[in-house]
């Protein structure tokens, strides 16, 4: 159902408030440079620091923008099952195609406990499902087997898979369904994991070269397999400056450079350090963006 180069879209702030003119400027970018799907109020949109309003708000705005155009698969995933249940019943009725559902971060439930987590959100929303799985984040990993069990479910569509496991992520593939899709969450394992059977990748890159990214994954699931490898390898720098610092501190800021948001974040994020910053700009510059 969903596949290519999705972009995990910032959520950019001007005075402490949602910057919509930034915002839908963001959008309109993505798609003139051929994403192929857009994440509002994932990890990177900031989502956990977004009051309700704001992120009902993000997701209106993104459905409004994109007319249809591209996909648009809303993060409305919580530690609350109640509260996901809640944002997943808002995306459905703003018209997404699709949500996002983190795996509930910081109360560590059991393998069983998350099966019953998505199998509650699932009854409750009758809509197009994608697990994410990232435990450097949430402190919990989701097993192939528990994927398994909640692939046969049948709005549970796909998992981003963000572990850095490339054996999870083959397992996964192996023990789900054909039509089941497995999207890379992290940039610098898109190809391999593309090579393991996975659609596409949700990028935090595709924020800044949007068209770099979707260009590898559409080579690769176009059979240009030379062709995807050296597109890789072309984005290796970038892929890790967006990791100097936690994202999305690099990615907001490389945006800020480029002239597109204002350098902001919410607290606990911060401004990046002067000599990251200083080696972020100098990526940038190599890659022609500022």
């Amino acid at each position: 159902m969903f596949s290519g180069a999705i972009v995990a879209i910032v959520t950019p702030f001007k005075d402490g408030k949602l910057d919509e003119d930034a915002f839908r400027g963001l959008i309109e970018f993505q798609i003139e440079q051929g994403i192929a799907g857009i994440v509002p109020c994932g990890t990177t949109g900031e989502s956990a620091t977004l009051s309700y309003e704001e992120h009902e708000r993000v997701i209106d705005i993104t459905v409004e923008t994109v007319a249809g155009r591209v996909p648009v698969i809303a993060g409305t995933g919580s530690n609350s099952t109640d509260e996901a249940v809640k944002l997943t019943k808002h995306a459905k009725e703003a018209g997404v195609d699709g949500v996002l559902l983190i795996t509930p971060y910081y109360n560590k439930p059991t393998q069983d406990g998350l099966v019953k987590h998505y199998e509650a959100i699932a009854k409750a929303c009758d809509i197009p499902q994608v697990l994410y799985n990232v435990p450097s984040r949430t402190g919990i990993n989701m097993t192939y087997e528990t994927v398994a069990t909640l692939a046969k479910i049948d709005v549970i569509v796909g998992i981003k898979e963000a572990s850095g496991n490339l054996v999870q992520c083959g397992r996964i593939i192996d023990n789900t369904p054909d039509d089941f899709v497995l999207l890379s969450g992290d940039d610098g394992l898109a190809l391999p994991i593309l090579s393991l059977g996975g659609k596409g990748v949700i990028s935090v890159t595709a924020n800044v070269l949007p068209s770099k990214v979707t260009q590898m994954v559409e080579s690769f699931l176009k059979g240009d397999v030379v062709g995807a490898r050296k597109l890789h390898y072309e984005l290796l720098e970038i892929n890790s400056a967006m990791f100097i610092e936690t994202n999305p501190i690099p990615v907001k800021t490389a945006l800020s450079m480029m002239g597109k948001i204002n350098e902001e974040l919410r607290l606990p994020l911060c401004q990046m350090a002067g000599a990251n910053k200083k080696k972020l700009f100098d990526v940038l510059k190599s890659y022609g963006l500022v």
